[in-house]
């Protein structure tokens, strides 16, 4: 009778808590958000991901009557920055912005990570697509993909590639199979640093988002050789893409989304991919990114899910072709 009355009482004690919680849920939702929100850049101040946080952030803020504050936490390709917003509590205050490549490269080229980044964060939205312009310091007597090959061939072992991250690594490797351009890779800790010494002439050539070296082009700062998407963009229409300059098919970029701790609830999810969505489709914004070449990518957080997962497909691929194994 007692072992019978105990276990009712746990039963009831059970459900009672998981009332509380979808309670508080629910409750969370409704008043969400009402204190400052935080947005964790895991790079360096200047990249991609940290310019589009920046007016993302603001513009939300407006929305929504709140402080947003952007975080850089660099480190790691990324995944230092992402683990903070991996660990956080669930409840939509600390978000993440981060360019793709951290969450589905770091896994082949990593042998240890300390979180999931398929499994520990919970997606909100893709952002926005920035095609890499392949780019040479303004020294380098290249004006074309076929001057830098040629280059490349009389001058063997002399080029250094800046690379800001993993994917941009994996890139490059790609590039080098499909034209067979002799370049010694350099790791950077992210798109800004690498491109920083590209500028100074550190280096040679880099691959970097549209959006973030735009305004050094445009200064010329540097020379952007090639674009790589998969058709020229509207904002760079003179400079021909990677795959028309002859290597057909050659397709990267820098992909970024907004991402929360996993088990946030799916209705405060919800209110941050619908005001999100908002900003992102607003016309006014989209045309000030596409001048800096960037495409704004707004999707519900199961298509930015599924996506995912077939980025990891195509990334696992390349790397396989390559050898290129967890270190």
């Amino acid at each position: 009778m007692k072992k019978r009355l105990f276990l009712r009482t746990l039963t009831l004690g059970a459900l009672a808590l998981t009332a509380a919680g979808a309670s508080l849920a629910q409750t969370t939702a409704a008043t969400y958000p009402n204190r400052p929100i935080r947005i964790v850049v895991p790079f360096a101040a200047g990249g991609t991901s940290d310019v589009l946080a920046r007016s993302i952030g603001q513009k939300l803020g407006t929305a929504w009557g709140q402080s947003v504050i952007v975080e850089n936490r660099p480190g790691a390709d990324g995944n230092l920055g992402a683990e903070v917003v991996a660990r956080a509590a669930p409840d939509g205050y600390t978000l993440l912005i981060v360019d793709i490549s951290t969450l589905t490269v770091s896994p082949l080229v990593m042998a240890r990570m300390t979180y999931d980044p398929l499994q520990d964060l919970a997606p909100v939205t893709m952002v926005s697509f920035s095609p890499h312009a392949l780019a040479v310091t303004a020294a380098l007597p290249a004006t074309n993909l076929k001057e830098l090959l040629a280059y490349s061939k009389a001058h063997p072992g002399k080029l250094n590639f800046a690379a800001g991250n993993q994917a941009t690594k994996l890139a490059a490797l790609q590039l080098k199979t499909m034209s067979g351009i002799d370049m010694t890779s350099v790791p950077y800790k992210g798109g800004a640093a690498a491109l920083n010494a590209l500028i100074s002439g550190e280096v040679d050539v880099t691959l970097v988002g549209l959006l973030a070296s735009m305004p050094q082009m445009a200064g010329g700062r540097i020379r952007a050789i090639a674009v790589s998407s998969a058709q020229r963009m509207p904002a760079t229409k003179d400079i021909p893409t990677v795959a028309e300059s002859g290597l057909p098919g050659y397709v990267s970029g820098s992909w970024q989304g907004i991402l929360a701790p996993r088990g946030t609830p799916k209705d405060v999810v919800a209110k941050l991919n619908a005001a999100l969505a908002g900003i992102l489709n607003d016309a006014a914004f989209k045309a000030h990114l596409a001048e800096q070449g960037t495409e704004v990518i707004a999707d519900q957080p199961e298509q930015f899910g599924a996506f995912l997962l077939k980025d990891a497909a195509n990334w696992k691929k390349i790397a396989t072709a390559a050898n290129i194994k967890p270190e």
